[in-house]
């Protein structure tokens, strides 16, 4: 895979946790926010609530949003607010995610409803919606309220349309494209749209950062959806085919079978079909000899451009080159 580079901006070689430490007593004022949050009298939302925000994780929406900020300028109480809400809105979408996936791990662990069960890990999920809510509204800002209302709609959304496209392989790459633009990047643009937002910035910086999330969270799709062929199951942190096992037609599936003959084609179609973890092997070869994954990530640097040339008009700072790095490795991480 080639390096990203911007004809403006070359990002220095780092590392993620160098990014991490430029957001460290930030980002624990956000985990302490988190946990303040969770303790609820209610033994059992306290149990999963801590069992699956502990449970790993790049907290990365959080990051972006902090990180987007200080590019801005700095970090406010409202910023650390809504850094707690997004990684609240997020770890409820992995709760109802793993429980209509049937997922059994998640992030190298015994998944919440694998633990707990379906019904508890539902309602905890909602728990944990409705309290991102009851907290944007400590902001006072009619504008967060609208993001957050909308982003939250649209992830639903996401959700359906991919529950509708699942065991269909007549999905297109436009389709499968919009699914993820929904139920995925849209919570990585909130994120940057609501740090400018807060910062006070013109709707320029804002519609512009909103643009980098965009870009940053469909090619942080792809490319998760490429590692479901590629990684190690250690590297996953998920059962290898597991999407294939759920009849989802990721853009590796799509380009496989439109680039296969029609005998190999017919193998992918009836794994989508059928949900077939069976024939995972099978449809790996042919994912591997039709080059899929390597068209997949292409696309998920052309995303990863796309988010880099969005920042253009934020002032040069560390942070700045930081969120271009998130662009970078985005698309280069193995798991």
């Amino acid at each position: 895979m080639t390096a990203l580079l911007h004809p403006s901006i070359v990002s220095p070689i780092v590392d993620f946790n160098t990014i991490k430490n430029l957001t460290t007593t930030e980002a624990n004022a956000v985990d302490q926010l988190i946990l303040n949050e969770l303790s609820s009298d209610v033994i059992l939302i306290n149990q999963i609530g801590h069992y699956i925000i502990s449970n790993g994780g790049k907290r990365l929406r959080p990051m972006l949003l902090l990180l987007a900020a200080k590019a801005l300028g700095g970090v406010n109480d409202n910023h650390l607010i809504l850094a707690a809400v997004i990684e609240f809105i997020h770890t409820a979408t992995l709760l109802h995610d793993d429980v209509v996936d049937e997922s059994l791990l998640r992030r190298g662990n015994e998944s919440a409803n694998a633990v707990w069960g379906n019904a508890a890990s539902v309602l905890v999920g909602d728990y944990l919606y409705s309290s991102a809510f009851e907290m944007m509204v400590r902001t006072n800002n009619m504008r967060v309220m609208e993001i957050l209302s909308k982003t939250t709609t649209a992830i639903a959304e996401g959700e359906v349309l991919q529950l509708l496209n699942c065991n269909n392989p007549e999905t297109s790459e436009a389709q499968y494209l919009e699914v993820i633009s929904r139920k995925t990047a849209i919570l990585f643009s909130a994120a940057t749209r609501l740090a400018a937002v807060l910062s006070g910035t013109n709707s320029m910086t804002e519609n512009c950062l909103a643009d980098y999330g965009q870009h940053l969270g469909i090619a942080f799709q792809l490319i998760d959806d490429a590692l479901d062929y590629k990684a190690t199951q250690e590297e996953l942190g998920k059962n290898l085919g597991d999407d294939l096992a759920e009849g989802k037609p990721t853009l590796p599936l799509i380009y496989a079978i439109q680039q296969s003959s029609q005998a190999n084609a017919e193998i992918v179609i009836n794994a989508i079909k059928n949900g077939c973890r069976e024939d995972f092997n099978a449809v790996y070869q042919i994912v591997k000899n039709t080059h899929a994954i390597t068209y997949t990530e292409q696309r998920a640097e052309e995303e990863a451009q796309k988010a880099i040339a969005a920042l253009d008009s934020l002032p040069n700072s560390e942070y700045k080159q930081a969120l271009i790095f998130l662009a970078q490795f985005a698309v280069q991480r193995n798991h």
